[in-house]
């Protein structure tokens, strides 16, 4: 007899199984999991290698091209339908001369908004007036029609004597209306299936020709139109630059960002534009971030050049082809003719090219120069360009030093009045005689001016026709060494250093203050400008100052002044050995209106070429002797040789030191009397004065004059700001 089994337990889920049964086994041990943001960027890190490899496949090409085709070509017809038919173009415009800062163009958009407002209202009256009026019009329409056609039926029926061609007209048209119809019946539901298709090949067409995929999904032959500089590549690189403020402004702007931008206008190798700044962001700013602009633009550093025109609040961009700047310019115009010839006073000389590929001619009339830059960049081949060019001009004199030695200048042997060759301390020595020589020809001829009485300063034709105004040209070049030589002259002077006894420093000065007007200039090349070996008196006494490649920003404020390198100048921005012979150059080159630099690509003269020309400059020169050193007597310093010829005698008698002046250098004090004695000593408190009943000389007075003397040198020298 079956009955209902009562359990007195209850069945546990996880009860041991029967003892037949093997026991489970041990459960494996669970890892540790890793914190969540660890786990997230895991994720991340995984999906974006997915995504990355994924681009690699060409059907995943191929398909988010086509897709964002569709999807953006939507976008842009729906963008144009939506202008066509609102104001929503001027209030972008609107929107983005606010943003930009420029309330008159505000106002302009704004009259212009109510125009087409006022013009869309009156279409608009038309329209349901339009409504109103139809169904008279068209009763009245077709009262006309049906009339037209039975008259012509009267018409008809007269001219073949039959009453039922009356209604042949309109019987023809209600035919034409069916066949109407019938075709449209045909055609309608395949063209309403075929109309989502169009409308999609529509779209995916508009989206085709605006790019609207992204780069790494479009063909090859496509992607180089991220390498065309259009308004909105630009205005897309500018609002990428980080400056929260510019890229607010563009966001507010909207489609109409490129209302901040000129006409792009193709300059040389290259394009120009400019860029006028919202308000709130400063030219600074997006000077400091050239790099990332210039990836922005899909270009190296290099190859975007930034500069400040006239307007406020705009900068001007040249950006370069891709590549374009690593191409040679061609040969000097020096080389391609053999009938070459200069003009001192109104010639140019043939430089090399700017970045917009014209060519760049320098006036050397009456101007100082300075060429600067790292070692081995080309500097001296850039400063001897300017000299080969000129050296075709026959009345012109040539003063050569090379501190260097190598035989860059050594085509000049026969051309130059001096070639002074080599970098110890003697060359120096000979240097400096050869700059104080350019300093008394100077004076020379100031006095010889003034005597002449001319009031317009050396002329063309008194340089052509008195050889004591012949233009001369003083070249130095690695004046580093002059500057940056310890050794001292016989009267105790350094010649190197920047202070008021540096005899090669006082030189260069006093030729840049007064040398230009009586035709005596010089021309220096240095490298890597500090304040020790190229002082700051120094570099700014000249017209036209260089710069090829530079370390840093300091060295081109130094190199160029502080104001061109705040304007755009960056010779620190150009690349070592890759940009050599580039020039970035202030002065005497001709520029666009606010301009304050120009970056020069000059023309390489090899030493070979070098010789070739100055072979041919050398026929019309009739055979110039070319000395190694000038024969300079060293100045004389009185109050030193008196304190010599004192000796160790603390007083000696004023008759006795004449006579011991003359055993020392009769040349010089053959004629000196008590009143010559005299009149040196005075200035310093030293005059001779009554002992014992006669005049002397005392000698700790002529020490403590020397001493006075020293001291206000050094004091000049501080007050003139020499480092």
């Amino acid at each position: 007899m079956s009955g209902n089994v009562v359990r007195l337990h209850k069945d546990t889920p996880h009860a041991p199984s029967e003892t037949t049964e093997e026991p489970p086994a041990p459960a494996a041990p669970v890892a540790e999991d890793k914190p969540a943001p660890a786990r997230r960027r895991l994720r991340i890190a995984e999906l974006r290698r997915t995504v990355a490899e994924a681009r690699e496949h060409d059907a995943y090409r191929v398909l988010v091209r086509h897709g964002a085709y569709v999807v953006g070509g939507t976008r842009v017809l729906t963008r144009r339908a939506w202008d066509a038919r609102t104001g929503a173009r001027y209030e972008r415009m609107i929107r983005a001369a606010e943003a930009a800062g420029l309330m008159e163009e505000v106002k302009e958009w704004e009259a212009r908004a109510q125009t087409y407002r006022a013009a869309r209202h009156r279409r608009r009256m038309d329209l349901i007036r339009t409504l109103i009026y139809a169904p008279k019009a068209i009763g009245y329409a077709t009262a006309t029609g049906a009339g037209v056609l039975l008259m012509l039926g009267i018409l008809l029926a007269w001219a073949n004597n039959d009453v039922s061609d009356v209604l042949t007209p309109i019987e023809t048209v209600i035919d034409i209306v069916r066949l109407v119809a019938y075709v449209g019946g045909i055609i309608w539901d395949p063209l309403l299936m075929a109309a989502p298709w169009l409308a999609v090949a529509a779209v995916w067409g508009a989206g085709r020709r605006q790019h609207t995929a992204p780069q790494w999904a479009l063909p090859a032959s496509a992607r180089a139109f991220g390498d065309t500089i259009t308004p909105s590549v630009v205005v897309i690189a500018f609002r990428d630059l980080g400056i929260s403020p510019l890229r607010k402004a563009i966001d507010g702007m909207g489609d109409v960002g490129a209302a901040m931008l000129s006409p792009i206008k193709i300059a040389g190798c290259g394009v120009e534009v400019d860029v006028t700044l919202p308000t709130g962001v400063s030219t600074e700013e997006i000077q400091n971030r050239r790099r990332k602009l210039a990836e922005n633009l899909n270009r190296h550093e290099h190859e975007v050049f930034i500069t400040i025109p006239p307007q406020p609040r705009t900068v001007r961009l040249w950006i370069a082809d891709s590549g374009a700047l690593d191409e040679p310019i061609g040969a000097s115009p020096l080389m391609l003719s053999e009938d070459v010839t200069a003009d001192y006073y109104t010639g140019s000389a043939p430089w090399g090219q700017n970045l917009r590929g014209d060519l760049v001619d320098v006036s050397v009339f009456q101007r100082h120069i300075l060429l600067t830059g790292l070692s081995n960049q080309g500097k001296t081949a850039a400063l001897r360009a300017l000299a080969l060019w000129l050296m075709f001009d026959d009345t012109v004199d040539f003063y050569i030093a090379d501190l260097k030695g190598v035989g860059d200048w050594r085509g000049f042997l026969g051309l130059a009045q001096v070639l002074i060759q080599g970098p110890t301390d003697e060359h120096v020595a000979q240097a400096t005689d050869m700059v104080e020589w350019g300093v008394d020809e100077m004076q020379k001829r100031i006095a010889l001016l003034e005597e002449s009485g001319a009031t317009d300063g050396v002329t063309r034709d008194m340089a052509r026709t008195d050889p004591r105004f012949r233009p001369i040209v003083l070249i130095v070049d690695e004046a580093q060494v002059a500057y940056g030589c310890g050794a001292k002259s016989p009267d105790g002077r350094p010649y190197g250093g920047s202070k008021a006894t540096s005899r090669y420093f006082q030189a260069v000065k006093k030729i840049h203050d007064q040398g230009r007007a009586v035709n005596v200039t010089i021309w220096e090349g240095t490298q890597d400008p500090t304040n020790e070996n190229l002082p700051k008196r120094s570099r700014e006494g000249n017209h036209i100052r260089g710069s090829l490649v530079l370390g840093t920003e300091a060295q081109a404020e130094m190199a160029l002044g502080e104001a061109p390198v705040k304007a755009g100048a960056a010779p620190h921005k150009l690349r070592r050995d890759i940009d050599r012979g580039m020039l970035v150059v202030t002065g005497g080159v001709k520029m666009e209106p606010g301009q304050v630099s120009v970056t020069v690509r000059t023309h390489f003269i090899s030493g070979t070429d070098a010789v070739t020309l100055t072979d041919r400059a050398k026929e019309r020169r009739h055979g110039v002797t070319t000395v190694q050193a000038l024969d300079v007597e060293a100045p004389v310093d009185y109050l030193a040789d008196i304190c010599a010829v004192l000796g160790e005698d603390a007083r000696v008698r004023t008759q006795e030191v004449l006579h011991r002046l003359r055993t020392r250098n009769d040349a010089v004090y053959a004629e000196w009397t008590f009143g010559d004695l005299k009149a040196e000593l005075e200035p310093y408190d030293a005059a001779p004065y009554k002992s014992d009943g006669v005049m002397v000389v005392a000698r700790d007075r002529v020490e403590n004059a020397i001493l006075a003397r020293l001291a206000a040198m050094e004091d000049d020298d501080e007050g003139e700001g020499g480092e």
